[in-house]
């Protein structure tokens, strides 16, 4: 029997109806994998994404987490540098917690006109990382005689 894990989803308030649109989305998955939802944190932007990631990922009962939102072009290169800096806390999140974070967010970078067609695939992808990062600690713990 496969053990029960919990996430907790992280998502942008920008792009409100897209952002609803990836979260719908990645609570089917989620179900239709077998994870637990245990919170959803509603953020400004991606930058206060990793801030709330790491507040969640703190707690013991939080086993991952999946982070949803867009950093759409613009004028000017803000959105590449948020972007990077924003991936950045994210991968050190995820390495120093050592807790799978499922990243669904759109660009840095992206045209307006591309965002429809990546959402659900965003989404989605998002939490099956998650459940695979999951489900390949247990493997490995049962191939280690854990």
């Amino acid at each position: 029997m496969a053990l029960a894990h919990n996430i907790s989803i992280v998502v942008g308030s920008f792009h409100r109806e897209q952002a609803d649109f990836m979260l719908e989305t990645a609570v089917k998955t989620a179900s239709n994998t077998g994870l637990t939802i245990a919170q959803i944190v509603r953020v400004p932007g991606s930058m206060e994404k990793p801030l709330a990631l790491k507040r969640l990922l703190q707690e013991s009962s939080i086993d991952g987490a999946v982070v949803l939102g867009i950093i759409e072009q613009g004028q000017t290169a803000h959105g590449l540098v948020m972007g990077q800096a924003v991936m950045n806390a994210i991968l050190d999140l995820q390495l120093n917690l050592m807790k799978p974070i499922g990243v669904g967010i759109l660009g840095p970078d992206i045209r307006l006109d591309q965002i429809p067609e990546r959402l659900e695939t965003y989404a989605k992808s998002a939490v099956i990382a998650v459940h695979h990062m999951l489900n390949a600690q247990i493997e490995t713990s049962i191939d280690n005689g854990v």
